[in-house]
């Protein structure tokens, strides 16, 4: 886990396309702490598959920092950046801790992630064992005894979803409100 300082937060920044390893050099130089979620995927080269790593959200990365007007207009100069994803024009969004823990805690655990469509309803379940315990997000259901968590970064409107056992979740509350 970073450090935090008082105003720091993480924050969702759009990249131009295949820049991520670039800006998070970049940004790590500049004495930033970029957070770039990786999966292991195949690629075909030379007739042969070789696992690479790709970002989990292509076209993005997050940063923790505590943005003033001069750390923006730093950030905002990194070659590759597009702009930090807000909620308005003039209002910086925070993506909740609670999101970048479970997307950390997914990327260090060596399981497989797949992208999946952001899911608006849903049985909302915590993760009891394994290394994703403590987990939150939303259960569906593939088979009897297996389904999937999903996990979303509403900042983003992207989800990822993990293969997990049924009997090693439980739900945290009702359904998840379907939102308009």
């Amino acid at each position: 886990m970073l450090s935090t300082v008082a105003n720091e937060a993480w924050y969702a920044v759009w990249l131009r396309s295949n820049y991520e390893h670039a800006v998070n050099q970049q940004l790590t130089a500049k004495g930033f702490q970029p957070f770039l979620p990786e999966v292991r995927t195949w690629s075909r080269r030379a007739g042969a598959r070789h696992a690479i790593s790709a970002p989990m959200f292509p076209g993005y990365l997050f940063v923790r920092a505590a943005l003033d007007k001069q750390r923006y207009i730093d950030l905002l100069k990194v070659q590759g950046v597009v702009r930090v994803l807000e909620d308005g024009w003039t209002r910086l969004t925070p993506v909740p801790d609670a999101e970048i823990d479970a997307i950390q805690q997914i990327a260090s655990a060596g399981v497989d992630v797949f992208p999946c469509a952001q899911l608006r309803g849903g049985e909302r379940v915590r993760v009891l064992e394994g290394p994703l315990a403590g987990i939150e997000g939303v259960f569906v259901h593939d088979r009897p005894s297996k389904g999937r968590l999903v996990v979303s970064v509403d900042m983003l409107g992207r989800s990822i979803a993990v293969e997990m056992h049924s009997a090693a979740v439980e739900p945290c509350g009702g359904p998840q409100p379907t939102r308009q």
